[in-house]
């Protein structure tokens, strides 16, 4: 536990140092593809308002000076499974992005969208005797969170303070420098793999690549898909993704829960290559130009032609209608949408003010989702697109790239984090997943 903590603690000075010079790179480490974009820092700027403790704080603002994306080889469930491709894809990826942007980059932030990541809420307090909240004072409530054991060979990726109350006023952002008795703090905890980590570091190292931050997938999609409102009043996001399935729970701007589907796009394609009996890649391309989610009369009447090149005439020569195509993705595409609504019911989703879905990653984009997931997730689902980045090229602007876009705000606009305090060394801190939903239930 203390190791980490003081690794995070490291890569946090080491992003503080890369932003100082002015470039880092951006990582988002996929199973369908790798990408790669390079910030340029131009100091302070005040881009989003910074709403206190654990909020977007130490603004700054950033263009993107390089991009570049690579099909992900060796990856699978969002977990790297052979290295030596891996490797040589971020390698491509990156050389790529610090070509276009003229310079070297040894610094990268990466997100991982698999590790079986588990949610915690937890809660502290402490006395004050009566004098003014200081930041001593904010690293004691945060150590005397009850940690809970979550086994062996795993690993906090965010510990994230997301409630204060001071005496009996709850729902508190920023404490500090206000007067009272006794201070409590509700903290959200979420622990990955710690394999996955390990895996990740281990191959950077190899791309001669310094690793000075990591966050989940799901929870830097949530900040460059959710509108302000959303992320304060509650709403979830689902990035569909490759090979995994993300999702993050905002509330007042805090993520609370985390979870993720180990079933994605890649999996529809793979039921169109069996149910065809195609290769993979022509799968995938039959499914982006042609494949859907809800049937309607016409496609009956629509013939796709397969292709193949295997020689036999009558093979390559065969045709299927789009409504055959669509009825073997829809099953698929309900089983994961079925998947993700119990993982929401499992952390009480129901229980907040605002039950909007925000769906978003490459998975997102098959047509009809939008008719067929409200019947499944509930009424208020709408499909989401990342934030506009400053100097972002075209192509890499649509729902594919949310947690790459999310990672380059999480690298400008850091949340504070359990180890951002200076916690007493002595101190290092399960309460049930509801706790999360319930300390602002209090305040509404």
């Amino acid at each position: 536990m203390t190791d980490l903590y003081q690794s995070q603690r490291a890569m946090r000075a080491m992003r503080t140092a890369a932003m100082q010079r002015g470039v880092i790179a951006i990582l988002d480490v996929g199973t369908s593809k790798i990408a790669c974009l390079v910030l340029r820092f131009d100091g302070p700027g005040r881009t989003r308002g910074n709403d206190g403790i654990g909020s977007l704080a130490g603004q700054s603002s950033f263009r993107v000076i390089g991009a570049a994306t690579t099909r992900a080889r060796g990856m699978r469930f969002g977990e790297i499974e052979a290295m030596a491709e891996t490797e040589r894809a971020i390698r491509t990826a990156v050389q790529a992005a610090q070509k276009m942007a003229d310079v070297r980059v040894d610094h990268v932030i990466a997100c991982v969208a698999g590790g079986d990541p588990r949610s915690y809420g937890l809660a502290g307090e402490t006395e004050l005797d009566g004098h003014p909240v200081q930041d001593a004072d904010v690293a004691r409530v945060l150590a005397a969170c009850d940690v809970p054991d979550f086994g062996q060979g795993r690993e906090v990726l965010h510990a994230q303070p997301v409630n204060f109350a001071l005496d009996h006023r709850s729902g508190l952002n920023d404490p500090r420098g206000q007067i009272g008795n006794r201070l409590a703090c509700d903290m959200h905890l979420l622990t990955v793999n710690g394999a996955l980590i390990e895996h990740l570091i281990y191959c950077l190292k190899r791309c001669d690549l310094e690793l000075a931050g990591l966050a989940s997938g799901a929870y830097v999609s949530g900040i460059s898909s959710l509108v302000e409102d959303e992320q304060e009043l509650g709403a979830a996001c689902i990035d569909m993704g490759g090979g995994a399935t993300g999702l993050s729970v905002f509330m007042k701007k805090h993520m609370i829960y985390a979870d993720s589907v180990r079933m994605g796009g890649d999996h529809v394609t793979s039921d169109i290559s069996k149910g065809l009996q195609v290769p993979l890649a022509t799968a995938e391309r039959i499914k982006t130009f042609y494949g859907g989610a809800v049937a309607t009369g016409m496609d009956d009447r629509e013939m796709i032609e397969i292709g193949g090149e295997t020689g036999d005439w009558e093979l390559d020569r065969r045709t299927v209608s789009r409504a055959e195509l669509i009825g073997i993705m829809r099953p698929r595409v309900e089983e994961i949408l079925e998947e993700v609504r119990s993982r929401l019911d499992a952390a009480g989703f129901e229980h907040l003010p605002s039950q909007q879905i925000v769906l978003t990653g490459g998975g997102s984009q098959i047509p009809g989702l939008d008719t067929l997931a409200p019947k499944i997730l509930g009424q208020q689902v709408r499909i989401g697109r990342p934030l506009r980045v400053h100097g972002l090229p075209q192509a890499a602007t649509g729902a594919a790239f949310a947690s790459a876009v999310g990672l380059c705000l999480f690298a400008a606009h850091p949340q504070d984090e359990w180890w951002d305090f200076a916690i007493p060394a002595d101190r290092y801190p399960a309460r049930s997943l509801k706790r999360a939903v319930k300390w602002f239930k209090d305040n509404w």
